[in-house]
């Protein structure tokens, strides 16, 4: 396959599943299985995160300001907005400290793509019990310091590849009783400091290889991601308690199983 339209593939998969709760990594190993294209390298891995980062702090941009006013200036009316940037901040701990730990471990890719797809399958499973025994009495200005930490560590899982990084902070917020549609949100803008982490190490870790730059790959794969998830926020937030998360499970039940017989 052509760089250039594998760019545009891989800047799509990663838009549309970086924030559904669906596992980006498990879609990525698409194109290599089908058509045996070859890997962008890091500096595309880089071009793509920055794209989807990009996208969602764009589309969140009215609470950012909120949560940064909030910190800066006291006021009593942005108390909630406050809280929220408290708990989004403890709920990136784990992850952080987690990654560090594992970082050696996680940067040699010892998973296969059969554990990829049993991973998709086993997090799917877990995600549905959690919508379906979501009791959905909590809004996301009611996350506490404990409810910040349990969705953190559940995040830690996504380190996981197929095990989706949206897709644990969900299951974890539905488990403690968050709204779809708040549970989403949170798992969202938890997305902002996790996905800006991870493009740090990535930055760190190009100064450590020879890498060859395409830039008009790397240009059509961040503007291709960041509009594809910006767009993947929009109509999920917006649909999201229409359609509940049957239709994320049963697809990624189908993907784990169509990982196995591609394999």
């Amino acid at each position: 396959m052509n760089d250039l339209i594998l760019s545009f593939f891989l800047g799509l998969i990663q838009g549309l599943t970086e924030f559904l709760p669906i596992s980006s990594s498990a879609h990525l190993l698409l194109p290599s299985l089908l058509f045996g294209s070859n890997d962008l390298g890091l500096p595309f891995d880089i071009a793509v995160h920055a794209g989807t980062l990009a996208a969602v702090i764009y589309f969140f941009r009215t609470d950012i300001l909120l949560m940064l006013r909030s910190i800066y200036t006291k006021e009593v009316s942005l108390e909630k907005n406050r809280n929220l940037a408290l708990q989004l901040i403890i709920a990136t701990i784990p992850v952080v400290f987690v990654g560090f730990i594992f970082k050696d471990l996680i940067g040699e890719r010892l998973f296969s793509v059969s554990s990829i797809a049993l991973s998709n399958i086993f997090f799917a499973i877990i995600l549905l019990y959690a919508f379906h025994t979501n009791k959905a009495d909590k809004t996301i200005y009611q996350v506490t310091l404990y409810s910040a930490l349990f969705i953190g560590f559940v995040q830690c899982f996504a380190l996981i590849p197929g095990a989706s990084r949206s897709g644990t902070a969900i299951t974890a917020a539905l488990l403690l009783g968050l709204s779809l549609k708040d549970a989403s949100k949170f798992a969202f803008m938890l997305g902002i400091p996790t996905i800006l982490g991870a493009l740090v190490l990535l930055l760190f870790e190009i100064q450590t290889l020879d890498a060859s730059i395409n830039f008009t790959v790397l240009i059509i794969g961040f503007l291709v991601s960041m509009i594809f998830a910006f767009l993947t926020i929009k109509l999920f937030l917006n649909f999201v308690e229409k359609i509940g998360m049957m239709p994320f499970v049963i697809y990624r039940l189908l993907l784990g199983a169509i990982l196995i017989f591609l394999i």
